[in-house]
């Protein structure tokens, strides 16, 4: 049985979330959930992480895994807040989280205290694990490159999220110039996906719309070999790295960045209050 599959798409960020569940036994995950969040007054908001918990109650689904690809660098994780409405859930991201944690720890001084061995999260994922939604099998797959900690989930076997691995074809793939990023591991990490079945359904994270199309979330594996601008079926690791790296010279840092990451590997939590009641996130100067 295939797993169904309903997008939520996030207007600010582009991010596409994932209600996805087994018909049979009604059992679901939550991919790549949206904590709202207004840069300019610094407010939060759970308006479209709200939107999934109320598409999960309307259908009568029992959300068993919220299910992160990695600690996103353009939006805040919902997921804390989503287990505060799922208690029986489990949070879940790769293992790689372990090592962005370390990257990110002295950037934002966070002290020894932070723990960097992903315990902030319910489960980390190794490549090749698998899991189950009600009776469709999970299956990780790692796909470090823009992130250490990126993985693909594959539900019921035909249906792969990918996160910001790769785009819709027309999109490409994503930046690799992130602290930890490497073209090369994202080139092989691609291969990896493009070995599945050409039929295999592809779930983006992200869609920015090229040339002013309609926004959309879903493509196939053969679409994106036959497709994808930056690493289809005849681009060699050579040239993708070539392009991916001169695309990255021009890109902007991610407005979000800063205040995403941070929350991010906390696994969606933001940071306590401090003595007056007041939760801060940190701007380091002149890191970037």
């Amino acid at each position: 049985m295939r797993a169904e599959v309903t997008p939520f798409f996030h207007g600010d960020s582009c991010t596409w979330s994932y209600v996805v569940h087994d018909p049979a036994t009604r059992q679901a995950a939550i991919v790549d959930p949206v904590l709202d969040f207004d840069a300019k007054s610094g407010r939060t908001a759970t308006t479209s992480a709200q939107a999934l918990v109320d598409h999960a109650r309307t259908h009568g689904l029992d959300v068993r895994w919220i299910l992160e690809t990695h600690a996103h660098a353009d939006h805040l994780s919902a997921g804390h807040w989503l287990k505060s409405r799922f208690a029986d859930a489990t949070l879940a991201i790769g293992e790689g989280i372990r090592t962005v944690q370390k990257t990110f720890r002295p950037i934002f001084n966070l002290g020894e205290h932070f723990p960097v061995d992903g315990s902030q999260f319910d489960r980390l994922f190794a490549d090749g694990e698998r899991f189950a939604i009600g009776s469709l099998e999970a299956e990780i797959v790692a796909v470090p490159g823009h992130t250490n900690d990126s993985v693909a989930y594959r539900i019921g076997g035909d249906a792969l999220f990918v996160g910001d691995s790769i785009f819709m074809p027309d999109g490409g793939t994503a930046r690799c110039d992130f602290p930890g990023g490497d073209a090369h591991m994202l080139y092989r990490s691609i291969q990896r996906l493009f070995a599945l079945p050409d039929d295999t359904r592809v779930f983006v994270c992200h869609d920015y719309a090229p040339g002013g199309r309609a926004y959309a979330c879903e493509t196939t594996i053969a679409a994106q070999k036959a497709g994808n601008i930056h690493v289809r079926d005849g681009i060699d690791e050579d040239a993708f790295v070539a392009v991916r790296t001169a695309r990255d010279a021009t890109l902007a840092m991610p407005t979000l960045l800063l205040p995403s990451v941070q929350v991010n590997i906390r696994a969606g939590r933001l940071p306590e209050p401090e003595d007056n009641g007041v939760r801060y996130l940190k701007l380091p100067i002149d890191r970037f």
